[in-house]
């Protein structure tokens, strides 16, 4: 029993140590106010069937206050009434520009391809990437994430929240997509950028062909993001944005099923990440799933309760309050009571993802 507290120490200091060196330096961060130079910027959209959302989206970029930008919507095979809505956009909208993609050749991802298309055509050397069913907060969006170009940056990592909807699913989501935004935005502002979501983030046409945009990953489903950046940081300058003018917001998975088949794909994608990331997003991973396992393990034993009592105590003053104060920043409204519950129910549902990820290795797109 001995041996398990001191298991539970360590993996308290390993939390305690990415704290303090990495997610202080996030929850200590001042955004940089957006520049007054605005460089020509070409929003790029993937688009398979998304109609309703482009509705919603098309208006709300067509209204950024910014000077010169383009649109650029892949319609990507769609067999709804995508094409008849681009084409009334674009016969009224001159920003608006359509590449439609009729077909996938054998040898490539489909979004990849599609994506590729769409970088290929673009006017500007500024690209700003999201999803057709995402929104930006703000008319501010554009020119706050590309303000970090002007400072010399090539990647800019933004924040992507989800949508407030009732019930324990939408906490769990947005927790996770808050944890996340945690591990990726700390770890570039240690120059260990590894990640970045396709809701959300900017590079230049340089970068991408200097990365040979997706080849490395071509095939690989997913990856347009995350395994994009884990190429491009080897030669290029990241920059985080998180300002709320800055963030898309994104309507999350309905049902359990569907967030499920979301994540295992996630994790089969880190699982292509190199060796220093994965060893370093695995350290603190796995502390925390250890912790949790053992203090249910003790609890249950009813053994150190006191000591379980004051590890438990310091880890949530430390880390907790860190996270609550990252979340203020995101203006991802959690109350700390609610952080210590989702933090126990994620690290208990990552278990399970994991492990189903090892036995079941099929995943699924949309």
């Amino acid at each position: 029993m001995l041996s398990l507290l001191l298991i539970l120490l360590l993996c308290v200091l390993v939390q305690v140590g990415y704290t303090f060196y990495y997610f202080y330096s996030l929850a200590h961060y001042t955004a940089p106010e957006p520049t007054a130079n605005q460089l020509p910027v070409s929003v790029i959209i993937s688009a398979h069937n998304e109609y309703q959302n482009l509705q919603q989206l098309l208006p709300a970029l067509l209204a950024q206050d910014y000077a010169i930008f383009e649109v650029v919507v892949i319609n990507d095979r769609s067999t709804d009434e995508t094409a008849d809505l681009l084409r009334e956009w674009q016969a009224q909208y001159s920003q608006i520009r359509v590449v439609t993609v009729y077909d996938t050749p054998a040898e490539f991802n489909s979004k990849k391809y599609a994506l590729t298309l769409g970088i290929r055509v673009a006017r500007y050397e500024y690209l700003l990437l999201t999803d057709a069913d995402c929104k930006p907060l703000t008319n501010k969006w554009i020119a706050a994430m590309q303000s970090s170009f002007s400072t010399g940056a090539d990647i800019i990592l933004g924040y992507s929240p989800y949508l407030k909807l009732p019930g324990f699913l939408n906490n769990l989501i947005r927790y996770e997509t808050l944890l996340t935004a945690i591990q990726y935005l700390s770890f570039s502002l240690k120059n260990n950028a590894y990640m970045a979501v396709g809701r959300n983030v900017a590079y230049t046409k340089t970068c991408f062909y200097q990365t040979k945009g997706f080849a490395s990953h071509i095939k690989f489903l997913g990856g347009d993001d995350d395994l994009f950046v884990q190429n491009a940081v080897a030669h290029s300058s990241p920059a985080i944005a998180i300002s709320t003018n800055a963030q898309t917001v994104s309507i999350p998975k309905q049902t359990y099923s569907e967030w499920i088949t979301q994540k295992r794909r996630h994790l089969r994608v880190g699982l292509q990440y190199k060796w220093t990331d994965r060893l370093r997003i695995g350290t603190f991973m796995l502390s925390n799933i250890i912790f949790y396992i053992i203090l249910l393990v003790m609890l249950l034993l009813q053994q150190y309760l006191w000591l379980l009592g004051i590890l438990f105590f310091v880890r949530g003053i430390v880390l907790l309050t860190a996270y609550a104060r990252i979340a203020r920043k995101l203006n991802e409204k959690l109350p700390v009571i609610g952080i210590v519950f989702m933090d126990a129910a994620y690290f208990l549902h990552y278990l399970f993802l994991g492990v189903s990820v090892v036995l079941f290795k099929k995943v699924r797109w949309k």
